[in-house]
């Protein structure tokens, strides 16, 4: 029987995401504590709603798929204390509140780490800088769908992958919600209809497609393997995907690891 191995959130978007023991699924469909913060650009807009739904693309702010150096830093979020903490290769370079002095000290940490990359050349374009960190640290608004959707990714389909390419490939690079074990590589593409997990009911929606952000190591930074390539020349797919969107049927509730999956 499949099974849960990993959960993950990730607190703010475009950044690393925290392993959870469980997870609350929102009635909408969001994780909560899910892409709650963001780091906007100076000219991009607030969130779009739709349908009451907020709408948030990847363009508007700090997000991997246009700075693969994101990926060095590792970022915690203490929901209680509304405290980000942000550090590079275990030295500290910020750790603040959710006030306006806080964000501030968080903006100029993050900007001058990025300005000190490879990257900074894009951070320099017009109407980027400076950065504010925007969100409440409590609403998951900042998805790059107007609905949030729960992500989920075999064990089985990155291994097959990695075994395409030289440069390590893990389930870090693709920001899946749920990691699960027990199914053939690919298989979680072909679900249809309903996907429980534990005692929660999702519909399978669509497979991920993927975008540049899992070409970035999630230890280096760089840039180390053509993974839309490998998906489309040698896994032999029509567009890049891997992993499924899910939305809840009757209500949120809470997934855990060790948590059985049946599909169908």
């Amino acid at each position: 029987m499949p099974f849960v191995t990993s959960l993950f959130r990730y607190p703010v978007k475009g950044f690393t995401p925290e392993s959870r023991d469980a997870l609350t699924v929102q009635d909408d469909g969001r994780v909560a504590g899910d892409r709650v913060l963001a780091f906007r650009f100076a000219d991009a807009a607030q969130p779009e709603d739709r349908d009451g739904l907020d709408h948030w693309p990847k363009t508007r702010g700090l997000a991997l798929m246009d700075f693969p150096s994101l990926a060095r830093l590792t970022l915690s979020y203490d929901d209680r204390r509304r405290l980000v903490r942000v550090a590079l290769a275990g030295e500290l370079l910020a750790e603040e509140r959710l006030d306006p002095e806080g964000r501030r000290r968080l903006c100029e940490a993050v900007t001058d780490y990025v300005l000190a990359t490879p990257d900074a050349r894009r951070l320099r374009a017009a109407g980027r800088l400076p950065l504010a960190l925007v969100g409440d640290g409590g609403t998951s608004r900042f998805q790059d769908r107007a609905r949030g959707f729960v992500s989920l990714h075999a064990a089985a389909s990155v291994a097959a992958l990695n075994a395409l390419v030289e440069a390590p490939v893990d389930d870090r690079r693709f920001r899946s919600n749920v990691v699960i074990d027990g199914v053939d590589a690919w298989e979680e593409l072909s679900w249809a209809g309903r996907v429980t997990i534990g005692n929660v009911q999702f519909e399978a929606r669509q497979p991920i497609g993927r975008c540049l952000a899992v070409q970035a190591n999630p230890d280096t930074g760089e840039r180390d393997a053509r993974l839309l390539q490998v998906l489309t020349r040698d896994v032999g797919q029509a567009e890049p995907t891997l992993g499924i969107l899910l939305l809840p049927v009757r209500g949120g509730g809470v997934i855990r690891v060790g948590d059985e999956v049946r599909a169908g």
